[in-house]
């Protein structure tokens, strides 16, 4: 009997902003409370992570600042494309979270948004803010490897 293939994850959608804003310490795999709706309009891939971030309250973790937009054949059935959205994570991992973005310059920003065996998932990061000084920095750098490899790939 031969092994079933296990499958990689599909992505639907990537925060492209976090990566450029943002240094990540420390990423996890979440779950979300979606409504059918919703996940009919994440397959066809309409969703913003605009200002998106992750809030806690009453110990449990909520996406806040998403917008999925509404399902085009829903009918009257809509959901509201901005409200918040529950994430499944364990008590531990909460709590773990929670204390460490009370913490000053940490925040929990979303990272992207896949299907993992059937179900969608959403990759978190606990994560610090880059300052304006840093990404200029970085864009110098990068600006500089490409210049280097141009003049590398001439010779």
């Amino acid at each position: 009997m031969a092994k079933a293939k296990k499958k990689s994850p599909s992505s639907i959608a990537r925060n492209k902003i976090a990566r450029r804003n943002y240094d990540f310490i420390e990423t996890l795999e979440a779950g979300l409370v979606l409504v059918g709706t919703e996940v009919k309009s994440l397959r066809q891939g309409q969703i913003s992570f605009n200002d998106g971030y992750i809030n806690f309250k009453d110990g449990e973790a909520w996406l806040v600042g998403i917008h999925i937009a509404p399902y085009d054949h829903a009918g009257h059935l809509q959901h509201d494309p901005d409200r918040s959205r529950k994430l499944l994570l364990h008590d531990h991992e909460i709590i773990k979270l929670q204390a460490k973005s009370e913490q000053k310059g940490l925040t929990v920003i979303p990272v992207s948004l896949y299907f993992s065996n059937g179900k969608i998932k959403l990759q978190i990061a606990l994560a610090k803010g880059k300052n304006v000084h840093s990404r200029k920095e970085e864009l110098k750098r990068r600006d500089i490897a490409k210049d280097t490899a141009r003049q590398l790939a001439k010779y």
